[in-house]
Parts: C-alpha cells; sequence; structure tokens
C-alpha cells in the first residue's frame, strides 16, 4: 500500500490552506513560548492535514518546534477502522514521533461524552509525558459553526470553538490551527493526496446532534450561502473572548476530538 504524504511544493488548495493555517497561528499567537506541540491524530482528513500542514511550516516563518502524534485507538473509538501501521509508517516518513494509547469504551456503555472525555484524558496524559503541555486539534470552520449553533440551541449560550484555550486544571493548552479552514476544502485536499478515508465507525456518532446541527447549516445555506462562515466569523468575534485567557474545562463538551 502507498503511504500518502502531503509536501510542499503544494498545489494551488495546498497554498490556500496553509496560508489559512499561517494566519490562525499568527492571529491567535499559538506557537508563542511553545517549544513542543502534540497533534491529536485521529487519522481522518482534519488531523492529517494538521500534521502535514504543521509540518511544512514550523521553522518556516515561524519559530522551530518539536512536534509529535498521539493516537488514540480501541473498538469505537474515532480512527478505529485504521490500522496503527498505516499512521505510523506516515509519522515515521514525516519523522514524527507518533504515541499510542487505547481506550476502552464498550457498546454497551457508548456515548458522545463519556467516549470524548476519555480520548482528552488520553492525550492529555500522552502528551505530558513527553514533555508537551501544547495539544493541536484538527478543528475547523464548519465545526465552529457546528459548535456555535449546538451551544446556542442546548443551553442558550453563545460560544463557539476557542482558538487558544489554557485548560488550566490539566495543564494543558489547545490550540486550533484550522479554525479558519473550510472542510470542503481539507475534503478536497485529501482526495488530491490520497488520504481521504472514512475513519468514524461509531454507531453513536453517526446519528449524533452534531450531524443534525451540521444538516440544519446544509439547509441554511439554501437559502444563505455564507451561513457557515459567518456563523463561524460570529463565533471567533462574539463567542470567543477569552481566547486568550485561562479557562477551566468544560464539564458538558459538545464537540468531539479531531
Amino acid at each position: 500500500m502507498t503511504i500518502p504524504l502531503a509536501l510542499p511544493p503544494w498545489k494551488k488548495l495546498g497554498k490556500k490552506l496553509e496560508s489559512t493555517c499561517r494566519k490562525a497561528l499568527f492571529d491567535f499567537k499559538m506557537l508563542e513560548n511553545t517549544p513542543k506541540v502534540a497533534i491529536a491524530l485521529s487519522g481522518g482528513k482534519d488531523s492529517l492535514t494538521l500534521l502535514f500542514l504543521l509540518k511544512a511550516i514550523v521553522g518556516h516563518g515561524f519559530p522551530h518546534v518539536d512536534l509529535a502524534a498521539i493516537h488514540v485507538s480501541g473498538t469505537f473509538s474515532c480512527g478505529a477502522s485504521l490500522q496503527e501501521k498505516y499512521l505510523s509508517e506516515i509519522c515515521d516518513k514525516l519523522e514524527i514521533p507518533l504515541i499510542t494509547r487505547t481506550s476502552s469504551q464498550e457498546l454497551e456503555t457508548l456515548e458522545c461524552y463519556s467516549c470524548s472525555r476519555m480520548r482528552r484524558k488520553l492525550i492529555f496524559e500522552a502528551a505530558k509525558e513527553i514533555g508537551a503541555v501544547t495539544i493541536a486539534f484538527g478543528h475547523h470552520r464548519d465545526d465552529n459553526a457546528q459548535t456555535l449553533l449546538l451551544n446556542l440551541l442546548q443551553k442558550g449560550e453563545f460560544a463557539g470553538m476557542l482558538p487558544i484555550l489554557d485548560m488550566v486544571d490539566f495543564g494543558i493548552t489547545i490550540i486550533r490551527p484550522l479554525i479558519y479552514a473550510q472542510e470542503k476544502e481539507i475534503v478536497q485536499f485529501a482526495k488530491e493526496y490520497g488520504f481521504a478515508k472514512i475513519t468514524c465507525r461509531c454507531p453513536v456518532g453517526q446519528n449524533s446532534m452534531r450531524k443534525k446541527v451540521d444538516e440544519i447549516l446544509s439547509e441554511l445555506e439554501e437559502f444563505f450561502p455564507y451561513a457557515r462562515l459567518n456563523i463561524s466569523r460570529s463565533a471567533l468575534i462574539y463567542g470567543s473572548d477569552k481566547a486568550r485567557k485561562k479557562e477551566k474545562y468544560d464539564k458538558t463538551p459538545t464537540n468531539c476530538s479531531k
């Protein structure tokens, strides 16, 4: 099997995605005083795109930082349909160490909240073990729009995803370098470089509230073509005022790891 790699020199779309990633890193000072970054690597299009872009960017216009990847495996974890060897060979070619942890989620007790909490805990612990207190997640612009709408409808809160978030209780900082990137462009990028695999086999995730909100956004776009863009933009302007402040861990997360 050919191992897919996405590396410069980019085609047109790759240049655009690198530019949006660089803008997020610059706007929110994501790599400031950060000697090592761990990438939460499910193996899906988002996390692999993030892996390839950060590999191309660090040390080029930004300070060099050491990169590592953390993958959570398990029967019902995101990326469960991937073989660890697939991700290991990609990381080996990029010269990025890969750390793997295993989720113990079982079908009988499977639900998004506990699964997300367990994955985050495993990722945080693995990152600390290798001396990385900054973790990059592959959440993009569309995830931000979904999150704002979910929080607004479920909790009456106007809150999107924070581009940079200090998890005080865990001593970890989360960054989201793809926060400006469109999902459809990430999908096309993954197809161009041959890593557009379907990784999520979770029977719960296929019928989640996030899926339903995404369908609502698609319906809105039939009447308002810039709905996702404007909702995500408003989340960054009005719903993310605490982006550079220290925050405690949200006890009721509505988003999943990438």
